[in-house]
């Protein structure tokens, strides 16, 4: 069956409601049409941070590789299955799968329990650096992978690949990490399925001994594919090489700047999409964004750090990239000052590389986030997941959705099933880039616009885990 006639299939099958209709993989892993299935199985695993061994989760190859590696212009044929002991399910972060694929919770799919599977199956076109995790409080217990889907037109390119996924992490459990922010469960309705056994013992300094403009939680440590920078992975370089850095933040509450030290670094992709290059040593990333840097290595040996220098605090985490005979020395894991808060200068500055929409919406939505910190309730137009009233869309429509920031904290805003561009900065229309995940600063405004062109009912969520899990949450529901 050729590629047209596959998708002609796929299209039709998700219409007729079998989104599902991956449960036809049989033994051998592969789908109805030959290709090869991909399996990621959840399941515990054991790191060591700062010397102490911790139990955490994690999405794992058979073959025991982190993530998925796929090309676009192929089908997203991938079986999940449950290894935990408690239910879960993985979001596609950065794909624009059909509804029922997506991997929410009960939007429509149900928690997948201990020792089942599921099986995906829809067409993947868009290539970019992309990420899975659970959509449940264990993403903070590491339940999350890169996924790259690479560029088959920029398979010539001579430059090395590094993939990086960023994470907050702490001894203990997310349900203590949020009952210390809301003095008791806190939940209103999503996120609280857990894996437990993070562990216990460490320190967390309270909501009211932290600096709640930009940080609520003190994290045992940060860390780098699974590192901490007291033995951080180290990627060893061709001298005078081009190396392209996949970044992703995949951490909970935390946003970073990237720090590129002495190497000067270009952005040419933000969430996955290509913009027109900006150079830089620092760049700004928000909990669930991703960026792709290129750096042009030095000709001489040698080692050159880049680390991740946590918002508004000396706390940092990072890796190494190095020749083949360069010399790798011990890093500080705390800066010598406090890094700034994020705001949208580097926003402002980023262009899409694709042609910008020139046509007017069709239909505007205003969306005001908001918060209470003393109840530690996060909301969207004055209310929480669960008494939310969704923002209402039709096939086909052009939707630009202005959002305002009235809270004293900066909330990462993403949208599934769709991508979206940034069109307006604090007034300013802009053709911005192309993301799925933008940052709003303390009262700052940002305006989005995207096509309505993927039916269904989607999450659209701040990626603080928290802030999400205690009401910052609604959907867009497409109404015909």
């Amino acid at each position: 069956m050729n590629r047209i006639s596959r998708r002609q299939f796929l299209a039709s099958a998700t219409a007729f409601g079998v989104a599902g209709m991956a449960a036809s993989f049989g033994p051998g892993q592969r789908d109805a049409f030959g290709a090869p299935v991909a399996t990621i199985r959840a399941q515990r695993r054991t790191i060591e941070v700062h010397g102490r061994a911790a139990t955490v989760l994690g999405l794992l190859r058979p073959d025991g590789t982190h993530g998925l590696v796929l090309d676009a212009g192929s089908d997203f044929a991938v079986r999940l299955e449950n290894a935990l002991d408690a239910p879960t399910l993985i979001h596609w972060h950065g794909l624009t799968p059909p509804f029922g694929q997506d991997g929410v919770p009960d939007l429509p799919q149900p928690l997948l329990g201990p020792g089942e599977v599921y099986d995906y199956l829809f067409p993947l076109d868009t290539p970019g650096t992309h990420w899975m995790h659970a959509h449940t409080l264990q993403e903070q217990q590491l339940l999350a992978a890169p996924l790259i889907v690479r560029d088959p037109a920029e398979s010539s390119l001579d430059e090395q690949e590094v993939v990086v996924l960023l994470h907050d992490f702490s001894f203990r459990s997310p349900e203590e990490l949020l009952a210390g922010l809301t003095g008791g469960t806190g939940m209103v309705g999503h996120g609280s399925a857990s894996g437990h056994g993070a562990g216990h013992g460490a320190e967390m300094a309270s909501a009211e001994a932290v600096s709640m403009d930009i940080n609520d939680i003190e994290y045992d440590a940060y860390l780098a594919n699974d590192r901490t920078l007291e033995d951080p992975e180290v990627f060893r370089i061709d001298r005078n090489g081009t190396v392209r850095l996949r970044l992703i933040n995949g951490a909970t509450a935390t946003a970073f700047w990237i720090d590129t030290g002495e190497l000067q670094g270009e952005a040419i992709a933000v969430d996955g999409n290509p913009v027109v290059p900006v150079e830089g040593r620092r760049f700004p990333l928000g909990m669930g964004q991703r960026i792709d840097l290129r750096l042009r290595m030095p000709a001489e040996e040698g080692a050159w750090p880049i680390f991740a220098d946590r918002e508004g605090a000396v706390q940092r985490t990072g890796f190494v990239l190095a020749t083949a005979g360069g010399a790798v020395k011990r890093f500080a894991s705390a800066a010598e000052r406090p890094s700034a808060a994020i705001d949208l200068t580097f926003e402002t500055g980023l262009r899409s590389v694709l042609p910008a929409k020139v046509t007017g919406p069709s239909r505007r939505k205003q969306v005001v986030l908001g918060g209470d910190m003393a109840k530690y309730t996060w909301t969207l137009n004055g209310k929480v997941w669960g008494s939310h009233e969704p923002i209402e869309v039709t096939k086909g429509e052009r939707v630009e959705i202005v959002m305002r920031n009235d809270s004293m904290m900066g909330h990462p805003m993403h949208l599934h099933g769709h991508h979206f561009q940034v069109v307006e900065i604090d007034g300013t229309r802009i053709a911005g880039a192309v993301r799925d995940t933008v940052w709003l600063p303390p009262q700052g405004a940002v305006t989005v616009a995207f096509e309505a062109d993927n039916p269904g009912e989607w999450a659209f969520h701040c990626h603080h885990l928290y802030h999400m899990a205690t009401g910052m949450m609604t959907t867009v529901r497409y109404v015909g």
